[in-house]
């Protein structure tokens, strides 16, 4: 392959898809040296919507291999429940909960773990206003040159062919780049009452 393509997720794209999450998820940088659990982030914010949600799963490959992805749901509300019985009891049991670790002793993987064991619910207003929701994330080498624009409006041209109105994402309060992105494309803020310390909420009416 001479040049970036987008295509659809396939199954053997899964560890690929780990390994991005990983280098991206300090606020789009490299989380490598944080995490002794290398698929801890991958297990909330990547592999289960492609598992469980193929048919809204794209990646960008290149000469190197695929190095960026668009995963989601059209329901989110849905889309926690199946969650709830059928991801999250196969992944529970790969990492210990931290429950009587107080919360400013945890690690990075115990904060992740704490996730996997009480998921947070999606704040319920935006959830009836914008019931889909997406995670995407590229590698360095593949910022900068149109794509992450190209993917998310190839993502949306499938999430609106299932009916979708609206859709929302949370965005690292610190990652600017992504922040920025986002403005760019068209999304807008909306606040949420008590508001995510760290989490931009994000729109786009379809």
């Amino acid at each position: 392959m001479s040049r970036a393509e987008i295509r659809p997720y396939r199954p053997g794209d899964l560890d690929a898809l780990y390994d991005i999450c990983l280098k991206t998820s300090a606020s789009g940088g490299d989380a490598s040296h944080l995490h002794a659990e290398p698929r801890i982030v991958g297990e909330i914010y990547a592999a289960p919507y492609a598992v469980l949600r193929p048919d809204l799963a794209l990646v960008i490959e290149d000469a190197e291999g695929v190095a960026a992805y668009m995963v989601g749901t059209d329901d989110t509300v849905a889309f926690d429940a199946r969650l709830e019985a059928e991801w999250w009891p196969r992944v529970r049991p790969l990492y210990a909960d931290p429950k009587d670790i107080p919360f400013a002793a945890r690690n990075a993987d115990q904060q992740r773990a704490a996730r996997i064991h009480r998921p947070i619910a999606t704040p319920r207003p935006l959830t009836d206003a914008y019931p889909a929701h997406l995670h995407i994330n590229l590698l360095p080498r593949l910022q900068g040159q149109g794509l992450g624009e190209r993917l998310v409006t190839t993502w949306l041209d499938l999430l609106k062919a299932r009916g979708a109105n609206g859709v929302h994402l949370g965005c690292s309060a610190g990652n600017a780049r992504a922040l920025r992105f986002y403005d760019r494309y068209g999304f807008r803020r909306f606040a949420v009452d008590p508001p995510w310390p760290g989490t931009v909420w994000m729109v786009l009416d379809l």
